[in-house]
């Protein structure tokens, strides 16, 4: 593709571009080079080693100098995503945005599902990578840098998935990343406190998510909101004022209604309401948290033009994502979960799902990511010393801090917790607590397989700790 094509614009000389990054070290003869200013290094510094990797064309702010053909623009980053999708030109036909503090997995892989077994040909795209029939690619982010979200979408589209489920994240969503997919729908979990150290404030935080629904949405689509969330009427507020469909489901929900639920060992019974016809199922999810989230992706499906009677059928049939609410095992009667919690709310979210599943008492691991937000750390501590009968506070991604002083800051919430920094050994101690009728929820990590510690990633599963604690108790007690 010509820069002109690509750019919309004339240039003196008009070089044939044969890709695009934003990294000049994976700059190749004809790429058009991004000189995006980041966290820790301004790619306008880097033009040079781009030029003599082959770089065709370069994309930069307002002054942006090189000595190839240069496209300026006030926020380049914008900018990159518009250029990466008019390069990759193609789109799955429905993609639906999806953000929220919590729950944007599990609604992503939810959605998938349903579309799936109603015959199409369906996707996500967030946490656990880029994924759909026969097509899967890890990602680095929950919703990726803009060359990257093209390409997989092109890919995905080439791979004629038609349907695709996207979490879009507030770090996203401040840096244009998606700003030139073609949304049809966008869908809203909930929102509490969480990355305050990259947003600022709450304020600045929720804006981010609400870009989504005021900006990025375009007129035509349907915005799908949890109306247990917290911030629902918010978004629902500023989605109207925009002239937008707006559909609502859960207990408060108008379109999708959760008329009540009872906690069973294995999943929850549930009784729906939509479009004037009740549905008695089973959903085979532990969590009362996860039927909102499970009713938030039915109507997604059902924005993309499904029939609720053929739909909501099929939630009965859905499967958990991985690291999400998880049963890992048992050992002496005790179920042993594993999830991703690592904010105060989803903390306690955890806590009161697991609860009616748990007939004595609730063991609670937790711990506290370095170099993140510290003032939810005491937060979270508190949430799980008030819901959790036991609770053990561990490492979790320490990264560049010291990890007693995040222990530390942890257990200003929760100072009648045991210390464990190893958490391996307060995995095994955990397990090592248990009697008939209790529960172990180890939270923070999910599906991750690696612990970060400094800048080095030391492979580390939540599930496969516990697979062995199970196994070293069983031994222990002779079964």
């Amino acid at each position: 593709m010509k820069l002109s094509e690509l750019a919309g614009e004339k240039f003196s000389t008009d070089p044939e571009i044969t890709g695009i990054t934003a990294d000049s070290r994976f700059v190749e003869k004809g790429f058009l080079y991004a000189a995006i200013k980041g966290e820790n290094a301004d790619g306008a510094k880097f033009i040079p080693q781009a030029e003599q990797n082959g770089a065709a064309a370069v994309l930069g702010a307002l002054g942006v100098s090189a000595s190839v053909p240069t496209i300026s623009d006030p926020e380049p980053r914008r900018r990159l995503s518009q250029l990466a999708a008019k390069f990759y030109e193609k789109q799955p036909g429905f993609v639906a945005g999806i953000t929220g503090t919590n729950g944007k997995t599990s609604t992503a892989l939810f959605a998938a599902q349903l579309w799936s077994l109603l015959g199409e040909a369906s996707g996500s795209i967030g946490t656990l990578g880029a994924a759909g029939k026969n097509f899967h690619t890890p990602l680095q982010h929950t919703t990726p840098e803009p060359v990257t979200l093209h390409r997989v979408l092109a890919e995905m589209a080439g791979a004629k998935i038609s349907h695709v489920a996207m979490e879009v994240s507030s770090h996203a969503i401040s840096q244009y990343r998606a700003d030139s997919v073609k949304f049809s729908c966008a869908a809203f979990t909930n929102i509490t406190q969480d990355h305050l150290d990259y947003h600022g404030s709450f304020d600045a935080y929720f804006d981010a998510k609400a870009r989504l629904f005021s900006e990025l949405a375009p007129q035509g689509a349907t915005a799908v909101v949890n109306a247990d969330g917290e911030g629902c009427n918010e978004i629902i507020k500023l989605t109207k004022a925009r002239g937008l469909k707006v559909m609502t489901t859960g207990l408060d929900g108008r379109d999708i209604r959760l008329v009540r639920f009872n906690p069973q060992p294995t999943g929850m019974n549930a009784v729906v309401e939509a479009r004037g016809k009740t549905y008695d199922t089973f959903v085979p999810l532990v969590g009362a948290f996860q039927l909102e989230n499970v009713l938030l992706a039915a109507g997604i499906v059902i924005a993309s033009g499904a029939e609720a009677k053929n739909v909501l059928p099929h939630i009965a049939n859905l499967a958990g994502a991985p690291g999400r609410m998880e049963l890992v095992g048992e050992v002496s009667d005790a179920g042993v979960y594993v999830d991703y919690a690592h904010t105060p709310d989803a903390i306690a979210t955890a806590l009161r799902a697991i609860r009616p599943h748990a007939s004595k008492k609730v063991v609670a691991i937790i711990g506290a990511g370095g170099d993140r937000d510290q003032t939810k750390r005491a937060a979270m501590g508190m949430s799980a010393s008030e819901l959790a009968d036991k609770v053990i506070v561990t490492d979790d991604n320490p990264r560049n801090e010291d990890p007693a002083k995040i222990r530390q800051d942890v257990l200003a919430g929760c100072d009648s917790a045991v210390e464990i920094g190893d958490r391996r050994e307060a995995i095994g101690t955990g397990v090592s607590m248990l009697r008939e009728g209790d529960v172990l929820l180890v939270m923070g990590k999910g599906h991750e397989t690696g612990q970060r510690i400094g800048d080095k990633t030391f492979p580390f599963s939540d599930v496969e700790e516990v697979r062995a604690a199970i196994d070293r108790r069983q031994k222990e007690i002779g079964r």
